[in-house]
């Protein structure tokens, strides 16, 4: 019986760690369908945003964009996730998406294929950022568009931002510089 308890223990154990997935044991599709794989982001301080276009905090892009041109390249990139959760405010096509991004906000970072950030239908990205189980660090959950989650340069979640605070916030902007 204490052989059996134990071997249950064991197993338990081993498809739990199975079931944490590691940041960049991801791959996305970009916008552009192409194969986007989260292994080349090794050493980058990475936030991952969850955009719409029709949303009162879609300027945001702007802030967004300005962030990554100062900041983003060798030591940090900005990742937008187009979402339709709340309220239908990201109903386009993809191609819609990317053209508006480009169009209206001149936006250079990457933007991911339309995604679901909640729900049944949740994203594995998602589901690996607001469950701590797989993460590591903490439980969340997406409130609404534009919530910031900041991944380190080892691939480890360390901050969560809601909608209203600005990419150019200080703290994250302190996060982004600090070596």
């Amino acid at each position: 019986m204490k052989y059996l308890l134990i071997m249950c223990l064991f197993f338990s154990a081993k498809v739990n760690a199975q079931d944490i997935r590691n940041f960049y044991d991801f791959k996305v599709k970009a916008i552009n369908g192409e194969e986007f794989d989260f292994s080349q982001l090794k050493g980058k301080k990475v936030m991952l945003v969850n955009t719409a276009s029709k949303c009162g905090f879609t300027p945001q892009y702007a802030k967004l964009e300005e962030v990554y041109k100062k900041y983003g390249g060798e030591k940090f990139v900005i990742i937008g996730f187009p979402a339709n959760n709340f309220f239908s405010q990201e109903p386009g096509t993809n191609s819609e998406i990317e053209e508006f991004c480009k169009s209206k906000y001149g936006v250079t970072f990457p933007i991911m294929e339309k995604i679901s950030v909640k729900g049944k239908d949740i994203h594995p990205v998602y589901k690996w950022l607001t469950n701590k189980k797989l993460n590591g660090v903490l439980n969340s959950s997406v409130k609404w568009n534009f919530q910031k989650y900041l991944i380190d340069e080892n691939g480890k979640l360390v901050a969560t931002f809601s909608t209203s605070t600005s990419p150019d916030n200080e703290a994250i902007i302190k996060w982004i510089t600090e070596k």
